[in-house]
């Protein structure tokens, strides 16, 4: 059956699009396009794309077609999707894949709706939705097919979301459309008002990436940046280190804590028990943040730890639910579209 078609999961991110087939990515591309402001038409996608961003002249926009995990433009994600998907279909295939997409959990009809037909016009075949916590449990194999209580934690881009699972199922769960661009948009806004310097979002990444950290660390590290006066608009280099990029970050990582803290206290006793004895599982790519699972352990009592594909489970969840055996198990608690 190969050569006629396949099932593949998509996990369509703010930042990050995967693709997998068989619970292994097989495609890995940035959320993004560039466009030709006065055409409107599509000029590049993917890595191309990301290759330009903060490069180009008036007469491009670079764009994420997603904001905050959900579309923000259904005709260049559709582009986007159909482009991907392309890449990962061989010629030799007969018809095109069934597919399985993620979705935040907590997203409105319309949202679920916009990502539904996106990929429905680019595949022209079968697709399912399924809600992002549930694939990363998949991914990163949890057992929550048992009546006991699993809790996994998503750190995305553009939402931080937080689920209790048992049974095949969602118990109680929430998001906040708040993610590792808001860690990014702290460091910048932190940046401006302390030191009066100005800079793009690729480099207050980079300063997250190499120094940054959720709590303060034995080792503390240092960058060198280059920033825009704020007054004179001239180059200043500028040295940051660990330390002030704790500071910069503690308002946006107080919500990811609350976030969770809401979700336990919405959980059954017996469940909470499971969760405690358990820890909690951390997935997405603001896991990777030095410290977090520290802060998050001392702020719920709960231990919590990093799974080992913290940034791929989700895709890799979603490729692994059209198995027959889990997708007759899970079908009753996918999202409606």
């Amino acid at each position: 059956m190969a050569l006629f078609s396949k099932d593949i999961g998509i996990d369509l991110g703010t930042i990050w699009t995967r693709i997998a087939e068989d619970g292994q990515v097989i495609l890995q591309e940035p959320t993004v396009v560039a466009i030709a402001v006065d055409e409107l038409k599509i000029v590049s996608l993917g890595q191309e794309a990301q290759d330009m961003y903060g490069r180009v002249p008036d007469t491009l926009e670079v764009a994420y077609p997603l904001k905050n995990a959900v579309i923000a433009d259904y005709e260049v994600s559709e582009k986007l999707l159909e482009y991907l998907i392309r890449k990962v279909s061989s010629p030799a295939r007969i018809f095109r894949p069934r597919v399985m997409m993620s979705v935040p959990y907590g997203v409105t009809s319309v949202e679920r709706r916009a990502v539904h037909e996106a990929a429905l016009e680019a595949v022209k075949r079968d697709v399912f939705l399924i809600y992002q916590p549930m694939a990363a449990a998949l991914g990163v194999d949890l057992p929550f097919h048992t009546p006991t209580g699993n809790m996994i934690i998503c750190l995305g881009g553009g939402a931080t979301q937080a689920a209790v699972m048992a049974t095949y199922g969602i118990v109680s769960a929430e998001t906040v459309r708040m993610g590792g661009l808001q860690l990014d948009d702290a460091i910048m806004t932190y940046i401006r008002r302390k030191f009066g310097l100005v800079i793009a979002q690729p480099t207050a990444e980079r300063i997250k990436m190499e120094i940054g950290a959720a709590v303060p660390q034995d080792e503390e590290r240092s960058i060198e940046i280059q920033g825009q006066d704020q007054v004179t608009g001239l180059p200043r280099p500028l040295t940051l280190t660990t330390g002030e990029i704790v500071e910069a970050l503690q308002d946006v990582l107080s919500n990811v804590v609350e976030t969770a803290r809401r979700v336990l206290e919405k959980t059954p006793p017996e469940l909470v028990s499971d969760i405690i004895d358990r820890g909690i599982a951390l997935c997405g790519g603001a896991s990777l943040l030095r410290g977090i699972d520290k802060l998050l352990t001392k702020e719920l009592g709960v231990p919590a730890y990093l799974v080992d594909n913290p940034t791929t489970c989700v895709a890799e969840g979603t490729s692994l639910s059209l198995q027959p055996s889990v997708y007759a198990k899970i079908k009753r608690n996918l999202p409606p579209v």
